[in-house]
């Protein structure tokens, strides 16, 4: 079976949006515990305006303070220039870049248009200059809540912009759950097809339930690399309803379930999400957590 990567974003998507803040030393501790579970990279902060993102005001200790194991990247959201210079200047292993496919939640998330945030995100480019990889997140790739749908050829184009940049990575998210598994297949096809020297991630979000079916849709279609968020947090604070990302132990499940080679550590995971509960304030969606694992027997009644 193919050797599928996981990318875990919970440190940084999946705390972003919670309304207590949750302490440096209990974001260093999780993320570290994470470095050992398998992952291909950890998304571990974002360097943004701490006014913006108060959650992720502490983005340069918590960067400083994890210990870094051999074979897991780093990577870190980045809004902009500064955000830029801030994560070079903390050793992070890929800066994660983010713009919008569509014109409308472009200017309700980043208050830009997209051709202003494309020109913006291509300075950041060029200022790294090959020093550090570059990934580009591009929102509502499926579906726009304020839109409707998004064209293939307009992501196709969006994306083919950036590669042509030089960027190592995209990732393809569907940032308010709109995807169903037909429209994945079709997208996970095309970009393979356009795009075969670049590293492709699908980000899903749990939205409308479909998100476990569309990540076996990408991986049915070739797709390797996807983003989970333990426990399911997350969501986008500028897309009505949209609740939490693909939960990350519940994803890795299925497929080891199904004989993928994930690479990871589920006990351990399921461990991890347990404790969210009690780290965040108050139940998560993650289900696998909860049931166990399908190999977890109980004794007869």
């Amino acid at each position: 079976m193919t050797r599928i990567y996981f990318n875990e974003v919970v440190t940084r998507d999946g705390f972003q949006i919670e309304p207590n803040f949750i302490s440096t030393d209990a974001k260093v501790a999780l993320i570290d515990a994470l470095s050992l579970c398998g992952y291909a990279k950890i998304e571990a902060t974002s360097f943004t305006s701490p006014k913006a993102i108060p959650m992720l005001r502490d983005a340069d200790e918590v960067m400083g303070r994890i210990q870094r194991v051999p074979g897991v990247e780093y990577t870190v959201l980045v809004p902009n220039l500064r955000g830029a210079e801030r994560a070079m200047e903390a050793k992070a292993d890929e800066l994660n870049l983010v713009m919008s496919t569509s014109e409308a939640h472009n200017l309700a998330n980043l208050r830009m248009t997209r051709a202003q945030s494309f020109a913006a995100l291509a300075g950041v480019v060029r200022y790294v200059d090959g020093q550090t990889p570059i990934n580009v997140s591009l929102s509502t790739c499926f579906g726009c809540p304020m839109a409707g749908d998004v064209a293939l050829a307009d992501v196709l184009g969006v994306a083919r912009r950036f590669v042509d940049l030089g960027v190592r990575g995209l990732t393809l998210c569907d940032t308010t759950g709109m995807a169903h598994p037909l429209q994945v297949t079709r997208m996970a096809e095309a970009l393979q097809q356009q795009l075969p020297n670049t590293q492709l991630t699908l980000h899903f979000h749990n939205t409308r339930g479909m998100g476990l079916a569309n990540i076996l849709a990408a991986v049915q279609s070739g797709i390797t690399r996807f983003d989970g968020s333990l426990g399911g947090l997350g969501g986008c604070p500028y897309a009505p309803g949209a609740s939490g990302n693909v939960c990350s132990e519940d994803a890795i499940h299925m497929l080891d379930a199904m004989g993928y080679d994930t690479g990871m550590d589920v006990a351990q995971l399921i461990k991890l999400a347990r404790q969210l509960p009690q780290m965040v304030g108050h139940e998560v969606p993650g289900q696998v957590a909860k049931a166990g694992r399908i190999t977890d027997l109980h004794p007869a009644p």
